[in-house]
C-alpha cells in the first residue's frame, strides 16, 4: 500500500482545509515547547545562581560576625534526655579569655552528660546563635531554589497555554457555529 498520508507538520503546510485557528495553536505549540525546555530551565539556573551567592554572602558574614566557644554543660542532666542523636537544649556556661563567664541555654547533642562540654557558636554579644551556613547548606538552597523557579515558570507556561487553549476552543466553537448556522439550512431543508 503506497497510499499512506503523511501527518507530520500538517499544521504547517498549505492546505484548503487548514483553519486559521489550526495555525495560531500550531505555534503556541511551538512557543511552549521553547518556554519549556529553554526558557523555564533558564530561569531556574538563574535563580539557583543568584540565590547562590547571596547564600554564600551572607555565611560569609555569619562566619565573621560569630565564633566558636567550648561550654561546659550545667544544670539538671535530665534535661538532656537521651534520643536519637537530635540536639536538645540546656544550659551551658563558657568563659572567654578576659570576661565574666557566661551562662545561657543552647542546642548540644542527645545524651550530652552535665559537665559535658560541647561547641557553641556566639555573636560579638555574647549570645548564642546558630552555626553558619555551610557550604552543602548553601548549596541545597541554590538548588531547592533553581528547582523551585523552574517549576514555577513550567507552570505558569502550564497555566498560560491551558487559558490560550481554552479561549481557542470558544473562538473555534463560535466559527463552526457560525459556518453551520450559514450552511445547516441548506442540508436541513426536504427536497422538492
Amino acid at each position: 500500500m503506497r497510499n499512506r498520508v503523511r501527518v507530520r507538520g500538517w499544521r504547517w503546510r498549505s492546505n484548503p482545509l487548514r483553519r486559521r485557528c489550526d495555525v495560531v495553536e500550531a505555534w503556541a505549540a511551538l512557543i511552549v515547547a521553547v518556554l519549556l525546555f529553554v526558557v523555564a530551565p533558564l530561569v531556574g539556573a538563574a535563580a539557583g545562581l543568584y540565590a547562590q551567592d547571596r547564600g554564600a554572602a551572607t555565611a560569609a558574614a555569619q562566619r565573621a560576625a560569630r565564633h566558636q566557644v567550648r561550654a561546659t554543660v550545667v544544670g539538671d542532666p535530665s534535661a538532656v534526655r537521651a534520643g536519637r542523636g537530635h540536639p536538645h537544649r540546656a544550659e551551658v556556661r563558657w568563659t572567654e579569655a578576659g570576661q565574666t563567664p557566661r551562662t545561657a541555654m543552647a542546642r548540644v547533642p542527645a545524651g550530652t552528660p552535665a559537665g559535658g562540654t560541647v561547641s557553641v557558636w556566639v555573636d560579638s554579644r555574647g549570645q548564642v546563635v546558630a552555626a553558619p551556613a555551610s557550604g552543602a547548606a548553601v548549596l541545597q538552597h541554590a538548588v531547592t531554589v533553581g528547582v523551585c523557579a523552574a517549576a514555577g515558570a513550567g507552570g505558569l507556561v502550564f497555566l498560560g497555554h491551558t487559558v490560550a487553549r481554552r479561549v481557542a476552543l470558544r473562538h473555534r466553537l463560535a466559527e463552526w457555529e457560525r459556518e453551520w448556522a450559514r450552511t445547516g439550512p441548506r442540508w436541513t431543508q426536504p427536497r422538492r
